[in-house]
């Protein structure tokens, strides 16, 4: 016998939904037993968006099973709100943002490396990979991929919403509130190395003769070998920074 509750998405949550069940309530039919997290993950939302669901304006976890007439609200992570005394459904926050992006965010990882942020990246990493590195290391799966934000597995993990890398840049700042970690050229774009000040005198053998002649700090990547100076490129970079600044 076919089965109804009703839902309702808040605030981002939305993002993931189809137009004609967005920011309403709306009606959803079943017939099997299921989970309240396997029911909104079929809807298409991952479980790592969530922090609260309320079922007849009771707070449940995603393994309450769902029945027939319930009316089902969905909320995503509260940042000003205080909901100290209902049940969260993900874990606390790391304490330190550490992330691992999927394949489809090379640009992305660079940019943040470029803010300082600790983020792993290789472009042949499978989801099995990415999930057991994030796991092991606490970090927070950025993926293109809803999909993989699916496994229950994971326990911290985004959607990135934006297809411009500027954007998902901005994005993301906004999203782990990272605006005051920002600490801009101090690890290696390259391989996530944190960089060391390194004296002139000790590298001039292998720099081009301009920026022997007009520059004078230089940081070292003791890693990938890699010196990095405030070339054609710097500019570029503090104007990114600039921006995220001032509209995040």
């Amino acid at each position: 016998m076919k089965k109804k509750v009703t839902f309702r998405f808040y605030e981002e949550l939305n993002d993931f939904l189809p137009a004609d069940k967005k920011k309403i309530r709306f009606d959803h039919y079943f017939i099997d037993r299921a989970s309240v997290k396997d029911m909104i993950e079929s809807l298409g939302v991952p479980h790592t968006e969530i922090d609260m669901i309320l079922v007849n304006g009771n707070s449940v976890s995603f393994g309450y099973i769902v029945e027939d007439g319930d009316d089902i609200s969905v909320y995503p992570v509260f940042e000003s709100l205080d909901i100290t005394n209902i049940q969260h459904l993900r874990s606390k926050p790391l304490r330190e943002p550490k992330f691992i992006a999927d394949a489809h965010l090379g640009s992305l990882a660079r940019y943040l490396r470029m803010l300082g942020f600790d983020v792993i990246y290789k472009i042949k990493f499978t989801d099995t990979e990415i999930i057991e590195t994030a796991l092991k290391e606490n970090r927070t799966i950025l993926t293109r991929g809803r999909e993989l934000l699916k496994n229950n597995k994971i326990t911290h993990g985004y959607w990135i919403r934006n297809e411009e890398t500027e954007e998902q840049l901005k994005e993301v700042i906004n999203r782990f509130d990272l605006k005051n970690d920002i600490s801009e050229f101090t690890r290696c774009l390259e391989c996530n190395n944190i960089l060391e000040l390194i004296e002139k005198e000790k590298i001039k053998d292998r720099l081009p003769s301009k920026v022997k002649q007009w520059q004078n700090e230089f940081r070292y990547c003791n890693h990938c070998d890699k010196i990095y100076w405030k070339g054609t490129h710097y500019d570029r970079m503090l104007d990114i920074i600039r921006k995220i600044r001032q509209n995040v």
